[in-house]
């Protein structure tokens, strides 16, 4: 595991050069986002994905979110209709999660074989750069322990990596080999983020939109861009 220090506010072209090389070689890393720090893999490559099911020691019925640049690359994963096409440019970038009908280019293990795939444009400027470069859509769980919250602390995240004897996402206890085994290639070190609540989740698979988890973005705004009561 390597750790990767970068100053978001000055020049970062190292970090989004080494995110791509680890990212193309079917590698997992932690990185920073808008809410919190993530754990990522390229979403369309199968080898990937498990390693990141692996390390948080997750179900695979349990689908993963994914990050694209904007919204034509989510019209390329997902089923999107002119109207959601329109309400979507008016919620992203931002911190909002929309599950939506899937297309057939993710990983299955990316969507855990399911219907549908929940899809985000972040406002983070290292992320659109890294995605940019790299070409592919990014898995973005959360880089947390098992009944822990989110962390927007790197140092936390870096700690319990380094000691802790057990996966990400579960309270079995490892060997120091297995556990070794279990860690991301790389972590981008953006320092303590911005604290921010998890990103909100909104349904939009059936004809009335859903709000599965509030976050950042206020109910009532998002009620009155969909036309909800």
């Amino acid at each position: 595991m390597r750790i990767l220090p970068v100053d978001l506010n000055k020049d970062f072209n190292e970090a989004i050069l080494e995110a791509c090389r680890v990212l193309r070689a079917s590698g997992t890393m932690i990185y920073p986002t808008d809410t919190a720090y993530s754990l990522g893999a390229n979403a369309c490559d199968s080898v990937a994905v498990e390693k990141i099911f692996q390390i948080k020691n997750r179900h695979h019925s349990k689908p993963l979110p994914v990050l694209v640049r904007n919204l034509d690359w989510a019209k390329a994963l997902a089923y999107i209709t002119p109207r959601q096409e329109k309400y979507l440019a008016s919620i992203w970038p931002g911190p909002v999660t929309v599950i939506l009908p899937r297309r057939e280019h993710l990983s299955a293990l990316t969507t855990a074989n399911g219907m549908t795939v929940g899809l985000r444009v972040a406002s983070y400027p290292f992320l659109d750069k890294l995605l940019a470069k790299l070409g592919y859509p990014l898995t973005a769980t959360s880089a947390k322990l098992f009944g822990e919250e989110e962390s927007n602390d790197i140092n936390k995240v870096v700690t319990a990596l380094e000691t802790s004897n057990r996966p990400f996402g579960s309270s079995a206890r490892l060997t120091t080999s297995q556990t070794q085994g279990r860690q991301p290639n790389l972590v981008i070190d953006a320092g303590i983020l911005p604290k921010s609540l998890p990103a909100t989740i909104l349904d939009l698979t059936s004809e009335e939109p859903k709000i599965l988890r509030v976050g950042p973005t206020s109910p009532e705004l998002l009620r009155k861009l969909l036309g909800m009561k």
